[in-house]
């Protein structure tokens, strides 16, 4: 038996676009609707750890006390662009 390979991000992405796409376009039956948001919950998860590893890989040069020094990306300006993942209505 293949195993199945997760998606990378673009494709979980796209996958999740166009499941939103069905969802609002109001033709699916409710059993579809209910596999639809079950599945696009899963791809959000998918995209929100691909994005937070990511994130944690990400540096940057800083110069301090006349010397350069690799700091961590601060998770607060990442924050701004994970609302977009998140649970909570705006």
């Amino acid at each position: 038996m293949a195993v199945k390979k997760k998606p990378g991000f673009e494709e979980a992405l796209a996958e999740l676009e166009e499941l939103t796409r069905s969802l609002e376009s109001g033709e699916l039956t409710l059993d579809q609707s209910v596999e639809a948001y079950e599945k696009g919950m899963e791809l959000k998860k998918q995209c929100y750890e691909m994005l937070a590893s990511a994130e944690k890989k990400l540096e940057y040069l800083e110069k301090k006390d006349g010397e350069l020094k690799r700091v961590a990306l601060a998770s607060e300006n990442m924050r701004a662009d994970n609302r977009l993942f998140s649970d909570e209505e705006d």
